[in-house]
């Protein structure tokens, strides 16, 4: 998986590529980890992610948590049809906000 962040303030983007998975997604809570003072905007671009398993989810979610204890905003961009099966069948699309 290739992850892409942009931060600009308390705004920061995470752009990712290939698969979140039990492999990769460590990676991705670390980045967030890293990156999380001061934001209360994060947006993160699925577009490129072909795959989403239960530990990309509970990064996914523990991001969600976070935004929430700071008052911010998360935002997920253009998931595929089979990630947006997953977050419909697990409830994340009533949890998060997810832009097609």
């Amino acid at each position: 998986m290739d992850i892409n962040v942009t931060k600009d303030g308390a705004k920061l983007q995470i752009v990712l590529s290939g698969r979140l998975d039990t492999n990769t997604a460590p990676e991705l809570d670390a980045e967030l980890k890293a990156q999380a003072e001061g934001v209360t905007e994060l947006i993160i671009d699925l577009t490129d992610v072909q795959y989403v398993s239960s530990a990309g989810l509970r990064v996914l979610l523990a991001a969600q948590k976070e935004m929430n204890k700071v008052d911010g905003a998360l935002k997920v961009l253009h998931p595929n049809e089979y990630v947006m099966d997953v977050f419909e069948a697990t409830g994340f699309v009533d949890i998060m906000d997810i832009e097609q």
